[in-house]
C-alpha cells in the first residue's frame, strides 16, 4: 500500500510550527500580527484542502490575502457609511 497523505489542516498545522522561530522572533505586537495571520489560514482551511495545490504555502498565502481583503472591504464599507453620515 501507498502513503497515507495527511490532511491539509494537519499539514497547515504543520506548516505553521515551522514558522515558529520566525514568529518567537517578532516583537510581541508583530507576533499577535503573525498569529492574526495563521488564524486567517485556519479559517480557510476547508477552502485550501479543496485548491488541491502541491506547494502548501500558495493557498495560505491566498487565505491571508482574503482575510486581509475582507477588512479592507469593511473599513471601507463602514468610512463611507460615516462620511454619509456626516453630509446628511
Amino acid at each position: 500500500m501507498g502513503k497515507t497523505v495527511e490532511s491539509y489542516r494537519m499539514a497547515l498545522e504543520d506548516e505553521i510550527h515551522r514558522w515558529s522561530g520566525f514568529a518567537k522572533a517578532l516583537r510581541s505586537e508583530d507576533r499577535e500580527a503573525f498569529e492574526a495571520l495563521m488564524d486567517a489560514c485556519r479559517s480557510y482551511a476547508s477552502a485550501g484542502s479543496n485548491a488541491t495545490q502541491p506547494v502548501l504555502f500558495e493557498p495560505m498565502v491566498i487565505s491571508i490575502l482574503l482575510s486581509q481583503q475582507k477588512k479592507i472591504m469593511r473599513l471601507e464599507k463602514a468610512l463611507d457609511a460615516k462620511r454619509q453620515a456626516q453630509t446628511s
